[in-house]
């Protein structure tokens, strides 16, 4: 189905309930697995509708957070979301007491049952209006970050805008972005604060609703996390200072020789060479158009996915005003269709949509057969192997897209994956304090944050930027907002991405082969077991 053909229709909550509760009331009587399973398929194909409809609503409200219609629609999603998962806690709950229940598990894996077992954890019908608000802080904090509009070179730019001038490799236009794009944040600290303290207190308050002593075990549940704990986290993030910040340190130096200064401050961070950073040459439609070229090359299963996302309109990467910031890739369950959305902003990142949001989507594409809502894709820690790693595997057609800058490319994504490693861990560290401490002040929270940051980041002097030099650069941080405990996955898969890379460099095919092996799974393994699965070195040992 073409993207713009999809037809936008509003499931009724009222209709959907008295079906969704008379076929659970038919499973209560199933006299048998057969009959049990074509119920369970008969719910899964109302629920496919329903986050089909629903993740419509989410993309189009994306496109344009100004629109009247999908922003009333992403209203409706935000109050009714948290009661159609209520109904769910039903469905899963049947499951668990079911005498089938057993059978389902030989049918589909362990982690199927596991993963309904922390749904299950994590919800009650006592926190369904705490989950509305929650939802409403969130799409706050979506619409606040795309009302960016800032005076800069005789234009209004949004946040993704000044990415280009940032990286400038003439310090005076790179500190003057730097700064026009910290006033934003400035200018709205109050808000931004607000709106986390809200957050912070509304998810404390489910979690002492749920009987957790604070938000941090319920973040777990709710992440869907099976196979490892808080404390193997906190030893993972220890691990990740002892062995890459030295490495760091060199790259830092390293980095600035090359540019001619001393030291890095943030003003230079994203400057990687001294006659400026790998630059593309073409602009976003040329990207697109010679992604068919690398994917082609790559393999049979990547051409025909791309193709399919190419003659289904499955992108949405333009950069425009109103727009939502960031990236990402979801999927539309009923027509098996990944989406991706990005924000081209001229620079090496509108590559990261063309490889990172791929990955997601060629993982989704491959598993797309998988009939299990629950199993179609991963956890989002497996998840992010399937993105990072595929930013790695596309190296050998980089030059498609940078020429003679495809060396610089190579070095400054590398660099940066290694970089960014004790970053991921200072989100993480940072949400457990927040979590653990739920009633410090908006300035205690941007203290601890400062002080991490000299305990991840040593390096990092941001000279008379005020707000940064408080500790707050992490408002910029979406998933600090809206997907609390997230951020660590990210470490993880970069660790498994690494090893990806060196492996490919050895034997790309091997490495292929094994690429694909743990894209085709969809989500039927843990973290742990699909890493074993790719041959890959377990991040937590």
């Amino acid at each position: 189905m073409d993207f713009n053909q999809i037809k936008y229709e509003r499931i009724n909550y009222n209709e959907y309930k008295e079906i969704y509760r008379d076929i659970l009331s038919k499973m209560d009587r199933a006299e048998s697995f057969d009959k049990y399973l074509d119920l369970l398929n008969k719910i899964n194909n109302m629920r496919n509708r329903l986050e089909t409809m629903k993740t419509l609503a989410q993309i189009k409200f994306s496109i344009d957070t100004t629109d009247d219609f999908y922003s009333a629609e992403n209203d409706y999603w935000d109050e009714l979301g948290p009661m159609f998962s209520d109904l769910d806690m039903d469905l899963y709950k049947n499951i668990l007491d079911s005498s089938y229940v057993d059978q389902l598990e030989t049918k589909y894996g362990r982690q199927y049952i596991d993963l309904i077992r922390c749904s299950v954890k994590s919800f009650s019908k006592d926190i369904i209006g705490l989950l509305q608000e929650e939802n409403k802080l969130m799409s706050e904090y979506t619409q606040l970050l795309a009302s960016a509009s800032i005076d800069f070179e005789g234009k209004k730019r949004n946040l993704s805008d000044m990415s280009i001038f940032m990286s400038d490799n003439d310090r005076d236009i790179r500190k003057s972005a730097i700064r026009a794009h910290t006033k934003f944040f400035e200018d709205n600290e109050d808000k931004f604060d607000s709106i986390f303290d809200s957050l912070v207190k509304l998810r404390d308050s489910m979690a002492k609703k749920l009987g957790y002593k604070n938000f941090v075990e319920l973040g777990y549940y709710r992440m869907s996390r099976t196979v490892y704990n808080s404390d193997m986290v906190a030893k993972l993030r220890q691990n990740v200072k002892n062995k890459y910040l030295p490495i760091i340190e060199d790259l830092n130096k390293e980095e600035a020789k090359r540019i001619g200064l001393d030291k890095i401050t943030y003003y230079d961070e994203k400057l990687e060479f001294l006659d400026g950073n790998a630059k593309l040459v073409g602009d976003g439609e040329y990207i697109i158009e010679k992604g068919k070229d690398m994917y082609k090359n790559m393999s049979g299963e990547t051409e025909e996915f791309y193709k399919f996302l190419i003659d289904n309109n499955l992108f949405d990467v333009a950069a425009r005003e109103n727009k939502a910031m960031g990236g990402y890739c979801t999927i539309l369950p009923d027509y098996r269709e990944p989406f991706i959305f990005g924000n081209f902003n001229g620079t090496v990142d509108d590559i990261d949509v063309l490889t990172h949001e791929a990955g997601h989507a060629f993982q989704m594409y491959m598993s797309r057969d998988i009939p299990v809502p629950e199993l179609v894709f991963p956890t989002l820690d497996s998840c992010e192997i399937h993105s990072m790693s595929m930013e790695f595997l596309t190296y050998p057609w980089m030059e498609m897209f940078f020429g003679d800058d495809t060396e610089k490319y190579k070095k400054y994504h590398h660099d940066s994956a290694i970089k960014f490693l004790p970053y991921g861990c200072l989100v993480d560290h940072f949400q457990h304090l927040v979590y653990e401490n739920p009633n410090m002040s908006v300035d205690e929270r941007k203290s601890a944050w400062r002080e991490l940051e000299r305990d991840y980041l040593p390096g990092r002097d941001y000279e008379d930027l005020d707000l940064l030099n408080r500790g707050g650069y992490w408002f910029r941080q979406g998933h600090i907002y809206k997907d609390p405990f997230y951020y660590i996955d990210y470490v993880l898969a970069q660790l498994c991405a690494l090893d990806f890379y060196e492996l490919m460099n050895k034997d790309y095919k091997k490495a292929w082969e094994k690429y694909l092996s743990i894209c085709s799974i969809g989500g039927k393994y843990s973290f742990i077991d699909m890493v074993n699965i790719a041959g890959i070195s377990n991040p937590f040992n």
